[in-house]
């Protein structure tokens, strides 16, 4: 007997080293990679292999970055897109969220809304970009709802999937229990939904960087892609990583916090999570 409570506490403490320890060499391979590349990129810059103008140094652009960030511009710039993607967000997700609640929840308004709003979802933002600068100006209204009409459809999609896919025992609960429309929705639906959810808001920011990227490129004078355009527009391209490699971490740690609060609101689900996970 007590050799079986001594193997049941000291098997999980084992897979939890083991996954420990996975984990940091996958970390050290992908640094050493990543290492290696860029050895061989600024060797190559450094012996006038690669076009300066088209493919700047590692070194260069760390330098860019770093006088960017000294002089405040860089500071500047990504304050400004960080408000405005993420007003975007809270506007076009919350209405996505909404939306899927109640198009999921009610036959009749899918049949109603969701054709139309399929069919607006497959706009692209660089065709409807212009028209909302003719509707509301080059003032804000126009970026962050450009934004928001981006980041709407992906809440929505995997929330409405999510309703959808809730086990149809659940609501047999909810009328034996008596469940109001606002109990089945909050106590039920929407708790067996949040895998599905969460992945649309993962979703819905990635696409609110994509959609800023277009909005502060076709009529803006502050944010990182305006800063983009601008040194594209005077081949400073060693600027232009600057503003590539800046989005690309923002937009990994917003992914990265949505992704740690996913695991910790859903730390009762027991799924697949690949080889060498256990």
């Amino acid at each position: 007997m007590q050799v079986g409570i001594e193997k049941s506490v000291v098997t999980p403490l084992i897979k939890k080293k083991s996954r420990v320890k996975n984990r940091g060499l996958s970390i050290q391979v992908s640094n050493a990679l990543l290492s290696i590349l860029l050895i061989i990129w600024e060797v190559a810059g450094a012996l006038g292999k690669l076009n300066p103008i088209l493919l700047p140094r590692p070194s260069t652009i760390i330098r860019e970055f770093v006088s960017l960030t000294a002089s405040g511009e860089l500071a500047m710039h990504l304050g400004v897109s960080t408000w405005r993607a993420l007003l975007g967000f809270l506007l076009g997700g919350g209405l996505g969220l909404a939306a899927g609640i109640w198009v999921g929840f009610s036959y009749k308004t899918e049949r109603l809304l969701d054709p139309s709003l399929q069919m607006l979802r497959t706009l692209p933002h660089l065709a409807i970009a212009p028209l909302f600068i003719l509707w509301f100006g080059f003032g804000e209204a126009s970026k962050i709802l450009l934004i928001a009409k981006g980041c709407f459809f992906p809440l929505y999609v995997n929330t409405f999937l999510g309703i959808r896919s809730v086990d149809g025992k659940l609501f047999d609960v909810g009328r034996v229990l008596q469940f109001s429309h606002w109990q089945m929705i909050t106590k039920l639906i929407v708790p067996a939904s949040l895998p599905n959810i969460f992945l649309g808001i993962r979703l819905s920011i990635s696409v609110a960087w994509l959609g800023l990227v277009v909005a502060e490129m076709m009529g803006s004078s502050t944010g990182i892609g305006f800063l983009i355009n601008d040194a594209r527009s005077f081949s400073l391209t060693s600027v232009v990583f600057v503003g590539i490699i800046v989005f690309a971490i923002v937009g990994k740690l917003s992914d990265s916090l949505v992704k740690l609060i996913e695991r910790r609101m859903l730390r009762w689900q027991d799924s697949y999570k690949g080889e060498g996970s256990s």
